[in-house]
């Protein structure tokens, strides 16, 4: 049996890194926010289901779409984009 290595998992590192963007000095972009917003769904609950909101939600339009758009990445992978999404406004954002 291969021996166990101290590396954090990937489901580990995407709870760190959902705590460690609370903390941010500045306020990410909407875009960057809408970004993080469809990584963490497409992370915890998997492929956008419900119905698209109607035109005069448009916040709730916008994340719908976020999410969309990430439709087709597993779970691993969305977790794996947003660490590296995090790890990027960390290091620009302070």
């Amino acid at each position: 049996m291969a021996a166990k290595t101290k590396e954090k998992s990937v489901g580990e590192k995407f709870k760190e890194a959902a705590a460690r963007v609370e903390k941010l000095p500045e306020r990410p972009s909407n875009d960057q926010l809408l970004d993080l917003y469809g990584l963490y769904k497409q992370a915890t609950a998997g492929d956008v289901s419900g119905e698209r909101p109607g035109m005069l939600d448009m916040k709730g339009r916008a994340k719908f779409d976020a999410w969309a758009k990430r439709k087709g990445t597993s779970k691993d992978d969305a977790m794996k984009k947003y660490v590296a999404l995090v790890d990027s406004l960390v290091a620009r954002l302070g």
